[in-house]
């Protein structure tokens, strides 16, 4: 029989201890940030992370649907050169914590889908010690289970930023007494212009010149659960572990988007609604919705004197100075999307509409993707499910990129 691949889940557990040079214990965390660099060939985002003992760097890509982290242990990483890695036993309680129903050679697995590969496989599972970043500097080590591979180029791993019990998000709010808050600051430039920020635990959100913290002047509107979670993860019995925002317009400018109001709910099959994606680099439309919005978009790119060119995939209007595109959210927040992160450029002289085509049937009506979050702070706090933003940073005359 053969051995399935190995593979790590990253959630923090319980303890952590300082690595500062006094050896001495400091307080709990109230929040920790990492960087988050743009990789421009795939889209992707990624952070990087230390693992094992001694600890190794690896490059991991954000996954804000991922319910567990997977690292590749064939590159950077090696667990049986770690001293602080450990098997899950199958039928222990981590075991159980992380939602294992397999066992091989005594070790826990699941079966997992691989967004990146589009694959699902099963995968044993094992844990190690992470080192992590409080925002005033202090670095903490926490032992972590992790897991796999058959990553993009953009690094050698997965982390799972979901309200998965598994996920990072939430084993770091639980392990460390932390917020159950996870925030982003995506870049919209490459490694060689600066990075990005996220955060669990919550802010403080600094973005210079801007003097206040940023979280004083967040939009908010609700979080939203599908009822039917997308196997294979666990089965399709439990809710989604998928972050959701109760989109119920959209507007070009002041102008509505006309379509059927019914594709923007959740149906009791999980079916429909608005969720959002790191892993997704341009916002999926149903069919229906992308049409009115094109539509409507290019009537009043027109009369702005902006020229249409044949469409380019995946996009299909052309133009610089443009319309702002909004979503009107619950409790009347507009999340507006302006040119920087409704247009592509393709060529020097070209710029297409970042928005896709997703057919007639998707299981998501509207799926937000990485670009247009780009120099937007979001939050999203799982305590008290609510989704706060901050609209472009750029308008503000700020970005997410920092040196």
């Amino acid at each position: 029989m053969v051995t399935p691949p190995r593979l790590f889940l990253l959630p923090l557990i319980a303890s952590f201890l300082s690595l500062s040079s006094s050896g001495t214990q400091p307080p709990a965390p109230s929040s920790l940030i990492f960087p988050v660099v743009k990789d421009e060939a795939s889209r992707q985002y990624y952070t990087t992370i230390a693992l094992g003992t001694p600890p190794s760097p690896v490059k991991a890509v954000l996954d804000l649907s991922g319910s567990y982290s997977w690292f590749d242990c064939a590159a950077h990483y090696n667990p049986s050169s770690s001293s602080s890695h450990r098997h899950i036993l199958c039928s222990s309680a981590r075991c159980r914590a992380a939602r294992g129903g397999g066992c091989f050679n005594d070790t826990c697995s699941v079966f997992v889908h691989n967004p990146l590969t589009d694959v699902v496989i099963e995968a044993g599972l094992g844990e190690d010690v992470a080192v992590v970043h409080h925002t005033d500097g202090i670095k903490y080590t926490s032992r972590g289970v992790i897991f796999m591979r058959g990553i993009s180029g953009a690094g050698n791993g997965v982390i799972a930023l979901s309200l998965a019990p598994t996920s990072l998000a939430t084993k770091s709010s639980a392990d460390l007494n932390l917020p159950h808050k996870l925030a982003l600051c995506l870049p919209s430039s490459s490694s060689s212009s600066g990075h990005g920020d996220f955060y669990l635990g919550g802010g403080p959100y600094l973005r210079p010149p801007i003097k206040e913290d940023i979280s004083k002047s967040l939009l908010v509107t609700q979080l939203l659960i599908d009822p039917v979670s997308q196997p294979p993860s666990h089965g399709s019995a439990s809710p989604s572990d998928q972050y959701f925002i109760d989109v119920t317009a959209i507007k070009v400018n002041f102008a509505p988007v006309n379509f059927k109001a019914s594709l923007l709910a959740i149906d009791k099959n999980g079916r429909g609604g608005t969720k959002i994606s790191t892993l997704t680099p341009y916002t999926v439309l149903h069919s229906t919705i992308y049409k009115a919005l094109v539509a409507e978009f290019s009537r009043q790119a027109a009369e702005k004197k902006i020229r249409r060119v044949e469409p380019i995939a995946p996009s299909g209007v052309a133009g610089p100075d443009v319309p702002v595109i909004v979503l009107v959210l619950r409790s009347d927040a507009q999340w507006r999307i302006e040119g920087a992160n409704s247009m592509v450029r393709v060529s020097k002289e070209v710029m297409c509409l970042g928005f896709v085509e997703g057919g007639s049937r998707p299981r998501t009506a509207i799926v937000i993707g990485a670009h247009q979050m780009e120099d937007n702070l979001v939050e999203f706090d799982a305590a008290s499910l609510m989704f706060r933003f901050s609209n472009s940073l750029l308008l503000r005359n700020t970005s997410c990129s920092h040196s």
